[in-house]
């Protein structure tokens, strides 16, 4: 349904939809970003920088680029600076479509951009879906797949499932890929909720058909900023260098990748709220009769055993003063599912208050 807005955090496109003011005050968990907000001295720094703004930035982005290589364990020239995950998911389709790539595989249900960015640049797309309650990826087909396309998407953990594709199986494709000459593109939009080792980053050492999609905007709350980078071989990432458009990263997003990642701080208490509040949240969704799928990740993927419910429940939320994140979007999911971001303790408990109302009127 293509009325659907997109992507979350636009209540002002989906409240019209229940006939709610598009200014009405709500609880956004629609948006998988940090309830922490940004770190506090963010915008004190950012006040600061906007004395760069008379002057041009550097076009390699050279400190940001020397500090996320210090952070991955990867030499600079193996890392580009983004517009936020978005522009690195079109630029690792540009790459793509210059060497030719004519037909790509995207692990469904996901993000809509990835097929959106194959098909601007004239990639045909096929579909492998993710299987059974849990969502998990069949190693066979996955194989095949690696076998039979000139690249594969996927998200890992993914969005909006919250599962997280095993290292090994990621390896294997890997592999199968490098003899036939198919490029993995792997999404870890979500990674830094993610315990470290789980990052595929070791793997760029040995697989040059790997390219590793980051942003910066989820963990640190700041999409408004948009910055990300893509990670790949050193002659991949000068090849995708050449195909950015010039200073498409402004000069205070490029300044604040450096202090960000040496926050180590504000790192720990994400991940201490999400070891709390993730399993807490599930739990009580659980306790409701929802059926919740395990996550990796800062939100979760629920749905009603009783069928055909959840519409009503979007709607409910929203006349509650909750966005939740509807799925019309998303292949197979069908609007039969909500998907909602692990926020605070206080605003998780009054989405599950509305979800208790909803469930006993």
């Amino acid at each position: 349904m293509s009325d659907w807005p997109s992507h979350g955090g636009r209540p002002e496109q989906l409240l019209p939809r229940f006939g709610l003011a598009a200014k009405r005050c709500v609880i956004d968990f629609s948006a998988n970003l940090n309830p922490l907000g940004p770190p506090s001295w963010l915008p004190e720094r950012l006040a600061a920088s906007l004395a760069e703004l008379a002057v041009y930035p550097d076009p390699d982005y050279t400190a940001a680029r020397q500090a996320i290589a210090r952070t991955e364990g990867l030499a600079p020239g193996q890392i580009r600076l983004t517009n936020g995950g978005a522009e690195a998911i079109f630029l690792a389709a540009a790459l793509l479509a210059k060497r030719g790539a004519c037909r790509a595989v995207v692990v469904q249900p996901t993000f809509c951009e990835y097929e959106r960015a194959c098909r601007h640049y004239g990639i045909a797309v096929r579909h492998l879906g993710l299987e059974g309650e849990s969502f998990e990826l069949n190693g066979s087909r996955a194989l095949d797949a690696m076998r039979e396309a000139d690249a594969v998407f996927l998200c890992r953990p993914n969005n909006p499932t919250g599962t997280l594709i095993a290292f090994d199986l990621i390896e294997r494709m890997l592999a199968v890929g490098q003899r036939r000459g198919t490029t993995l593109v792997v999404d870890e939009a979500f990674i830094d909720f993610v315990t470290p080792d789980e990052r595929l980053t070791p793997l760029l050492a040995r697989y040059a058909n790997l390219l590793l999609l980051r942003s910066m905007t989820k963990l640190y709350a700041i999409p408004g900023l948009r910055l990300g980078y893509v990670m790949g071989e050193g002659s991949v990432v000068e090849q995708i260098a050449r195909l950015q458009l010039p200073w498409s990263v402004n000069a205070p997003a490029a300044a604040l990748a450096e202090p960000l990642l040496e926050d180590s701080d504000y790192l720990q208490r994400t991940q201490g709220w999400l070891a709390a509040e993730r399993p807490w949240l599930q739990g009580e969704l659980e306790s409701q009769g929802l059926r919740v799928v395990p996550s990796r990740a800062n939100f979760l993927l629920f749905q009603d055993r009783r069928s055909g419910t959840m519409p009503a429940l979007l709607e409910h939320l929203a006349r509650c003063g909750i966005l939740a994140r509807h799925t019309h979007g998303f292949m197979g999911l069908d609007g039969a599912w909500l998907r909602v971001a692990v926020r605070s303790r206080q605003e998780n408990a009054e989405l599950i208050e509305a979800v208790v109302r909803w469930r006993t009127p």
